[in-house]
């Protein structure tokens, strides 16, 4: 069976072809998007076996998920809701910033997933799951389900990764959303927030007191990002700030931080040194940034191998 399961909410994005206010733009694209997809798609790139769970509507964007995932090799375990429909989003098209995104996804299928369904998740042969805070965020029987799959991994001594991905609009309250990622931190190995989102989620925008707070809550890694800039990795008792690689021109940036989870856990599974992961994570960031798709910039081996030659600092 599947290498790493990801347990999330896949969606379809339509993302604006023109530049503009999304209530002006004409026409658009549509892609696979969702955070634990893009690594599931990246991993899958790199060669790992992929599992993906989550519960779909049994609509034309839930079929189309699966058969896009399934596309890319992708490994799937998808529960078909008839009741309730696949989350979708609006992405506008910009020239260097933050796209403006507006989403269509309260009450979806996937929102409806609960720690039942996560018991029948097959983890027999897994080396690593890997979570965000995005699932958790849609419902309390999705945080519980996103609970009870980390406590399997645990009890089987599965690696688990999780990224706290925060979603601020999907959860009651600020203080709410803290106190639910921070719980769930607890229980992962390998820790991956942005400097952000440790500000958010521990009062400090230094990654060395982010990454500690982080550890003294168990985790073994983190891996705190800072855009452009890079990466800092506490492992044990070692610290380091990995510098990113230079991009000409910034396409967009939504996905970056999932192609640097998908990076840096990809070298995790192949037994690479702190640094060598933090290369490849960086590299994957920089590479997504370059395209319009959430997932189009992930790369395969060969594509990579010949970035790093190109670019490696």
């Amino acid at each position: 069976m599947a290498e790493v399961v990801l347990l999330g909410e896949p969606m379809v994005v339509f993302a604006a072809d023109t530049i503009g206010k999304l209530e002006e733009v004409e026409t658009f694209t549509r892609f696979l998007a969702g955070a634990e997809a893009n690594v599931a798609i990246g991993l899958t790139r790199l060669e790992h076996c992929v599992c993906y769970v989550s519960k779909l509507g049994k609509d034309p964007f839930g079929h189309f998920i699966e058969k896009r995932l399934q596309a890319e090799g992708v490994h799937t375990q998808i529960a078909y809701d008839k009741d309730h429909l696949t989350g979708f989003y609006l992405k506008s098209k910009v020239i260097a910033a933050d796209p403006e995104v507006c989403y269509f996804r309260k009450n979806s299928a996937a929102s409806c997933y609960g720690p039942e369904d996560a018991e029948w998740i097959d983890l027999s042969e897994t080396k690593l799951v890997h979570v965000t805070g995005i699932m958790p965020a849609l419902s309390e029987s999705c945080m519980q389900a996103t609970i009870r799959l980390m406590e399997r991994a645990r009890e089987k001594g599965i690696t688990v990764s999780f990224d706290p991905n925060l979603r601020p609009a999907l959860w009651k309250d600020r203080e709410t959303m803290v106190s639910r990622i921070n719980e769930l931190a607890k229980a992962a190995d390998i820790v991956l927030p942005g400097v952000g989102e440790g500000e958010i989620l521990t009062g400090s925008r230094e990654p060395e007191q982010i990454a500690a707070f982080y550890q003294a809550r168990g985790a073994r890694v983190v891996a705190v990002k800072a855009g452009a800039k890079g990466v800092y990795v506490l492992s044990g008792q070692e610290g380091r700030f990995y510098p990113g690689f230079k991009v000409a021109h910034v396409v967009d940036t939504v996905g970056a931080g999932d192609a640097f989870a998908t990076g840096f856990l990809s070298g995790y599974l192949e037994n690479l040194s702190v640094a060598e992961m933090a290369e490849r994570a960086n590299a994957l960031g920089a590479m997504q940034v370059c395209v319009a798709g959430d997932n189009d910039g992930l790369p395969t081996r060969e594509k990579l191998a010949a970035f790093l030659a190109e670019n490696r600092i």
